[in-house]
């Protein structure tokens, strides 16, 4: 290649220069132009450490054979050994440290250059699933000397049959005496399907929780019936069953037009607002008047002084806790006068 050069510049120098030393020049320059081309300063940073070198090399596996940096096989480095240098570049190597992992009842001395824990597990192929609890967290970045510790979690579901109390329900009733208690209805307990859900922690249960219910059966109630009905002995000595008494004041009046407003003839004359013809009977059931929000029109009563009785009747001026008796002459409505009674209300 020099003697054709020679050639060439004897061609177009035939004045005499010495040939040999302007080919010499030349190639040198071109010498220089080839070798500023391939030239390149790259930057290496090593753990965040950072390095200036400038290189020849083609590739940055060179680089750092020619510069004495020596590459674990767990350590990182970024563009790979076999890229092509760029110049101005920055190669960053990220070196393994290391870390202790307990797993699987196992306690493991790992090296790792990974980022963070999440993605040393998964290089070091160590399955995790959603539910593990990881400490420290997934994301945090991994250092040097940090332990690790794996918590593996697990559920199952428990499917059982179980029985659905049956409640007790008291009642009063004024059939049954005072005091006495009797069973109505005897009690069914019910059933019901429940799912629990059981979660271990490396295989050691933890907590359970019910997750589902499915009544199968409808529990029954048990029902007791409290008699409230009580004794009484009028002053005629038969005993009386009563279901509540009440002290009331009591009126008098007649079928006469003063009490009634009508006269014998007229419609309605000793007619009671039930429909029933007013009426004193001794030893029976005799008619009175009421204020039905306080006893009911039907309602059977004994009344101290005047006998039994049936709320047949009422009256305007009969509110509240008043009663007006009826008698058949106005000598015995006038006897009566006004006077506070006890009334029991009977079955």
């Amino acid at each position: 290649m020099v003697e054709k050069f020679k050639t060439y510049l004897k061609k177009y120098f035939p004045n005499g220069l010495r040939v040999e030393i302007i080919a010499v020049v030349i190639l040198l320059i071109l010498m220089g132009v080839v070798l500023f081309s391939t030239r390149k300063t790259i930057t290496i940073s090593v753990d965040g450490n950072n390095k200036k070198v400038t290189t020849f090399s083609s590739t940055y596996g060179k680089v750092l054979n020619d510069n004495g940096i020596k590459i674990g096989p767990k350590d990182k480095v970024r563009p790979s050994l076999d890229s092509a240098v760029k110049n101005n570049q920055t190669l960053k190597i990220k070196r393994v440290v290391k870390v202790k992992v307990e797993v699987d009842n196992k306690k493991l001395n790992l090296e790792s250059a990974e980022d963070n824990v999440q993605d040393m597990l998964k290089a070091e192929n160590i399955r995790i699933s959603k539910r593990d609890i990881i400490y420290p967290s997934r994301k945090h970045e991994l250092k040097k000397g940090m332990n690790i510790a794996v918590t593996r979690v697990t559920t199952k579901d428990i499917k059982e049959d179980r029985p659905i109390n049956y409640d007790t329900v008291l009642k009063s009733d004024e059939q049954v005496e005072n005091g006495t208690k009797k069973v109505v209805q005897e009690g069914q307990n019910g059933e019901k399907e429940t799912v629990t859900r059981v979660v271990y922690q490396n295989g050691k249960e933890v907590s359970r929780k019910i997750i589902s219910e499915i009544v199968k059966k409808q529990p029954v109630q048990r029902v007791i019936a409290i008699g409230t009905l009580t004794d009484y002995t009028p002053s005629r000595g038969a005993d009386l069953n009563y279901v509540e008494s009440l002290q009331m004041k009591a009126t008098a009046y007649t079928a006469d037009y003063a009490s009634t407003g009508k006269s014998p003839g007229e419609p309605e004359f000793g007619i009671t607002a039930s429909g029933t013809v007013a009426r004193k009977n001794n030893g029976s059931y005799s008619s009175v008047a009421v204020d039905p929000r306080v006893i009911p029109l039907g309602t059977k009563l004994y009344i101290e002084g005047y006998g039994y009785a049936i709320a047949e009747d009422t009256g305007g001026a009969i509110k509240g806790s008043r009663l007006d008796l009826f008698f058949n002459s106005n000598s015995e409505a006038e006897n009566w006068g006004v006077r506070w009674v006890n009334v029991y209300v009977i079955r």
